[in-house]
C-alpha cells in the first residue's frame, strides 16, 4: 500500500462521533425599531378638451409640486418622477375616432429623514391643484445599524442555545463548525395611515389646512441563522 495514502488524515464524520460530538441549533432575533425613511407618492393630473392646453397645465402644476418639495432643501433626499402618461378619451357616442377629452399625468415620489417636515410637506402637496398624496411607507436604510444587531442577536441565541444543550449533557462546546446565514428581513415599506388625497376646490384645504402630525410605524427586523458546534463527550 501506498505510503502516503496511510497518512492522509480520514475525512470529517458529517454527524460527529462518540469522541467529538456535534450539535445544532438555530438562532433567532426580532427587534422592533423606529423608521429612518418616509416615502410619499404625488400625483398630478390635468384634463382638458385640446392636448396641447392638458398637457401645458400639467407641466405647470408639475412644476409647482416639484418647486415646493425641493423647497425643503436636505429634508428631502430623494425625488424621483415614477411615471408620465398622456392619454385620449373617446366620446361614448357616434361614429369613427372622436376624441372628448385628454388626461394627463405624472407620478412622483418623494422620500424624506425628517419627519416633523413630513407632515408640513404633505399637507401644502395636498392643497396644490388637481393633486394627491398617497403615503407615507415607512422604512430603514439598507445599511441601518439595526439590521447588523438583530444578526448580532441572533448568533448569540444560537450560542446560548447550543451551550444550554450540551450543559443538560454535561458537556461543554469545544469549537464552532459552521455558522449559516439565513437572512435577515424587515424595514421594507410598510403602510402606515395614508395622507389626504386633495384636489383643488376642497372647501376644507382652501383656508390652509394645519399640518399633518404623523405618527411613525415602527419596523420589524428579523434575523435568523443555523450554527454547527461540537462539543466535549457527554457524561451519561
Amino acid at each position: 500500500m501506498d505510503a502516503s495514502s496511510t497518512d492522509a488524515p480520514a475525512p470529517a464524520a458529517p454527524y460527529g462521533t462518540p469522541e467529538i460530538p456535534r450539535v445544532a441549533v438555530r438562532g433567532e432575533a426580532r427587534l422592533e425599531v423606529d423608521p429612518e425613511i418616509a416615502r410619499i407618492g404625488i400625483t398630478v393630473v390635468a384634463r382638458g378638451s385640446d392636448r396641447r392646453a392638458a398637457l401645458a397645465d400639467l407641466t405647470r402644476r408639475n412644476t409647482a409640486v416639484l418647486d415646493l418639495v425641493k423647497s425643503y432643501g436636505e429634508a428631502v433626499e430623494k425625488l424621483e418622477t415614477g411615471a408620465f402618461s398622456i392619454t385620449p378619451e373617446l366620446a361614448k357616442r357616434g361614429k369613427g375616432e372622436h376624441v372628448r377629452s385628454y388626461h394627463g399625468k405624472v407620478y412622483l415620489i418623494a422620500e424624506l429623514a425628517d419627519f416633523t417636515a413630513l407632515g408640513e410637506l404633505t399637507t401644502r402637496v395636498g392643497d396644490l391643484e388637481m393633486t394627491r398624496v398617497d403615503g407615507p411607507w415607512w422604512k430603514l436604510r439598507p445599511q441601518s445599524p439595526a439590521h447588523g444587531e438583530a444578526r448580532r442577536q441572533a448568533v448569540l441565541e444560537a450560542v446560548q442555545r447550543a451551550r444550554e444543550y450540551a450543559g443538560a449533557l454535561g458537556a461543554q462546546l469545544s469549537a464552532l463548525v459552521e455558522l449559516a446565514d439565513l437572512g435577515a428581513e424587515g424595514g421594507g415599506y410598510s403602510m402606515a395611515r395614508s395622507a389626504p388625497m386633495a384636489f383643488a376646490g376642497s372647501a376644507e384645504l382652501a383656508k390652509g389646512a394645519p399640518a399633518l402630525d404623523l405618527e411613525p410605524q415602527r419596523q420589524t427586523v428579523y434575523a435568523q441563522v443555523n450554527a454547527r458546534f461540537t462539543m466535549t463527550p457527554p457524561v451519561l
